[in-house]
């Protein structure tokens, strides 16, 4: 089977043997928010050479902007009631050949707004095998960083913070931007400590922003350091916030499941914090699809 993860930025594709190992994987920067809406030219480009007749699709692919709008299940789910709701397509171009949709998860038990996933629900699937019974937080860095709480094998609860995306916009269009080099590829640890530091104390986080900034003027850091300086604060801002904290008692241990990159900064923060980090990569999305898709060919 093929196990597509499409998002808003960039997609991964991963062909599967029988038992859901890796046979090859493909990346493209073609998101659901750069692909200009022709998803079929490139699902068709992606896979090319590939020919196996099951093909799931999760992420923002399903989301209201992309291929085919996939309906929310709500908290608690777990992965019997995901892989039930799958839901086929079939297209010309792919003769005799199945597009099957992941839907996403909603939480819908705060009094005030929502919260849902689209894409990081398959993560979790393939991370349950690792989890023993009981309650655990997972994070999930990315764009938009997810705190999922499963208990038991199932999705209780959700927690998102765009610290990616706010991070990107600041980096792009605004003045604490123009204090920084083009290349923020260079993680520098000093810098990321003393944002997670700062991230500590009073003022709140928009005060916090603002320091960046002077902290530019008045040299504190490089160019070259300063979007590490800028990522310690949010990253340390959103941990700060998140369901570890509101938690009694505080879990002894987190799972982050994403990016080498993104891992790297979120494990140091929950380590800097107290907390045990086992670290798993992302394309553990494609373990979790080929679950659901084992279960629901049971079914069939």
């Amino acid at each position: 089977m093929i196990a597509i993860d499409w998002g808003s930025s960039s997609l991964r594709a991963y062909r599967l043997d029988a038992a859901g190992g890796i046979l090859e994987q493909r990346r493209s920067d073609q998101g659901v928010l750069l692909c200009n809406g022709e998803f079929t030219a490139v699902l068709l480009k992606l896979i090319e050479g590939w020919e196996d007749p099951v093909i799931l699709l999760a992420g923002m692919i399903g989301s209201r902007s992309g291929w085919r709008e996939m309906p929310y299940l709500d908290c608690p789910v777990g992965v019997q009631e995901l892989a039930t709701a799958l839901e086929p397509m079939q297209i010309s171009e792919l003769p005799g050949r199945t597009l099957w949709f992941v839907p996403g998860v909603a939480d819908q038990s705060s009094a005030s707004v929502p919260d849902v996933v689209r894409g990081e629900e398959t993560q979790v699937c393939g991370l349950l095998d690792a989890l023993q019974q009981g309650s655990h937080v997972v994070c999930l860095p990315g764009t938009h960083s997810k705190w999922i709480v499963v208990r038991d094998g199932r999705l209780q609860s959700i927690n998102t913070a765009m610290t990616g995306e706010i991070y990107a916009v600041l980096r792009q269009h605004s003045m604490l931007g123009k204090l920084m080099g083009g290349d923020d590829s260079r993680f520098d640890a000093y810098a990321f400590d003393m944002g997670l530091q700062r991230s500590a104390e009073m003022g709140g986080l928009l005060h916090h922003l603002f320091g960046v900034r002077t902290a530019g003027l008045f040299g504190q850091f490089s160019e070259a350091a300063l979007p590490s300086y800028l990522s310690g604060l949010l990253i340390g801002h959103e941990v700060r916030a998140s369901e570890l904290f509101s938690r009694t008692p505080r879990p002894a241990q987190v799972p982050p499941v994403g990016s080498d990159r993104l891992l790297t900064a979120y494990a140091r923060t929950l380590l800097a914090l107290g907390i045990g980090v086992q670290r798993h990569p992302e394309h553990l999305a494609a373990s979790g699809m080929h679950a659901l898709w084992q279960l629901r060919s049971r079914a069939q």
